[in-house]
């Protein structure tokens, strides 16, 4: 039985993907323990620290493949240590006495650290793959929806007239900076470490620099400036990123169910005959997808004070803190790509309906262009006594469900200087848009340029 959704052999493409699973996978995160142990094997000998035939059969043993896993875990279990059980098996593993050049110089939270980024290193072009796809598929409904008429709501009320390309393109702006700020994040997240016990390589300082660059050179990692054991503002700049783009599709998911809802009926989520919205009420289409991918966001957030709590550390090692990361960090990272994933999969299949739009429009009786009726009569009369009148005359259709329009045409203060027709002119939702469709385009042309 799993302990996490994220596991579960039912629920974890809910929650997640394979391909983002098989980054934080075990034997993935032993391998690239290995990977750091044979790199700084490699980096040491080039400098003659290491005989290189030692370094060689270091890279020639440091595989996931050759270790044994339930070893490591009763050493593990045993020393209370996550990583000296590896180390003596891979040093025993080492032929010709090339074993004692294991883990020269560095200290358990270097190899742990630097594992921890190179899966988040191999887990980035997921994100960001599935990133586009989502923007992408946004960008596709806001060009398509560019002039499709609907009530815009401010408060849960409505408001003014706007086109669903509009509230679509709001989202995709939105997207594209997530999508800067995991651009911009890699100098400082892609970075690896090589610090040694307390953190000043005292135990190979003449070479220390040296080692550390050309190691962070073969695992393709950018140099730290100094040690980072009790550092982790970048890690929490990464979950905060990824808890940003969470609330974000979390966002876009909770607008579909609210637009999904009969009283509504502007929007749905994908429907093809098999899915079932509930097990007694056959006549249900549940939006089953977005409640997941909601259900994912409202997770993830959790995860960014998680984060910004692990950023609390005593002296030059506190593993209370750093421990935090082995087991929030991969849990978001494919809550994440699975929340983008199913995003996706939304926005490619979303069913819109324009008719049931235009049919809200009426909603509230012509009062929805009641700012427009007002800016026209206000240019005679002034804008507060203008807003005065027509408060009167919206309130007096609310309250008695009639025509806002027949109310506006029998009030003496507005028919003084607005004619009937003026009046049914100035209550064409299709008039009064603003600029919907420019700014629908100034968003697609800014990512045609990046």
């Amino acid at each position: 039985m799993a302990v996490h959704v994220t596991d579960s052999i039912f629920f974890k493409d809910l929650y997640g993907t394979p391909e983002m699973r098989a980054v934080f996978d075990d034997l993935n995160l032993l391998q690239k323990w290995l990977d750091y142990e044979a790199a700084l094997a490699r980096a040491e000998a080039s400098l003659g620290l290491v005989p290189p035939e030692a370094a060689a059969e270091i890279t020639r043993k440091a595989r996931a493949e050759l270790m044994d896993t339930e070893a490591i875990k009763r050493g593990v279990d045993e020393t209370v240590h996550p990583l000296v059980a590896l180390i003596w098996q891979l040093s025993e593993r080492c032929e010709n006495e090339a074993g004692r050049y294991v883990h020269w110089g560095a200290t358990t939270q270097d190899v742990m650290d630097t594992a921890l980024i190179l899966q988040i290193k191999e887990a980035l072009p997921l994100l960001e793959s599935g990133l586009e796809a989502v923007t992408r598929a946004a960008a596709h409904q806001a060009r398509t929806h560019r002039d499709t008429l609907m009530a815009g709501r401010t408060h849960g009320q409505q408001a003014l007239p706007i086109t669903f390309g509009f509230k679509v393109a709001v989202w995709v702006a939105e997207l594209e900076r997530h999508r800067l700020r995991l651009d911009e994040c890699k100098p400082r997240i892609l970075t690896g470490e090589f610090a040694g016990a307390s953190g000043t390589l005292a135990s190979v300082s003449a070479n220390g620099l040296e080692i550390n660059a050309r190691l962070m050179q073969e695992l393709g990692l950018n140099v730290p400036l100094i040690a980072w054991h009790t550092a982790r503002d970048h890690i929490a700049e990464f979950t905060n990123i990824l808890t940003m783009i969470c609330a974000t599709v979390g966002k876009i998911a909770h607008e579909i169910i609210d637009l999904q809802k009969q009283e509504f009926g502007e929007v749905e989520e994908p429907f093809e005959m098999g899915k079932i919205g509930s097990s007694t009420m056959p006549q249900k289409r549940n939006p089953m997808i977005c409640e997941a991918i909601l259900a994912i966001a409202r997770l993830a957030r959790t995860r960014a004070s998680t984060a910004v709590d692990a950023m609390f550390h005593e002296h030059e090692r506190d593993w209370s803190s750093f421990q935090m990361e082995w087991a929030y960090l991969p849990e978001l990272c494919v809550m994440t790509h699975g929340a983008l994933a199913m995003t996706q999969r939304v926005l490619e299949g979303l069913i819109v309906y324009p008719a049931n739009m235009l049919r809200n429009l009426s909603v509230t009786r012509g009062s929805l262009l009641g700012e427009r009726v007002m800016l026209a009569l206000g240019k005679f009369i002034g804008r507060q006594h203008a807003h005065d009148i027509i408060y009167e005359a919206a309130m007096e259709s609310f309250e008695q469900q009639t025509d806002f329009g027949a109310v506006l045409k029998r009030h003496p203060a507005v028919t003084a200087h607005l004619s009937a027709e003026t009046i049914d002119s100035l209550l064409d939702p299709a008039q009064y848009t603003g600029l919907s469709g420019v700014f629908v385009d100034r968003v697609l042309e800014s990512l045609r340029r990046t």
